[in-house]
């Protein structure tokens, strides 16, 4: 029998999918944001699809800064581009 995948929904596209399948932007207690490869980061969770254009959407509407309830830098954008696009 086969466990059923956490399902998650992407901020970009409003999409529900597999968690395994997004990418997860954690804010800790701190309130450092980071992009969790790993899934078990501790914090409050983010997930997005791991497309470009739903990171375009994203940043256009501060969608992730609601979400986290923080302001988030442009470097925390580009490290998750850098990871859709497999930098």
């Amino acid at each position: 029998m086969q466990n059923k995948q956490p399902q998650r929904t992407c901020m970009g596209c409003n999409q529900k999918k597999d968690k395994k399948d997004l990418i997860r932007i954690v804010k800790n207690k701190e309130n450092v944001i980071n992009v969790d490869k790993t899934g078990k980061m501790q914090g409050r969770g983010a997930y997005i699809c791991n497309d470009v254009n739903c990171l375009e959407k994203v940043i256009k509407n501060k969608r992730l800064e609601k979400v986290l309830e923080t302001k988030i830098s442009q470097e925390i954008y580009e490290n998750v581009r850098g990871v859709i696009l497999g930098k």
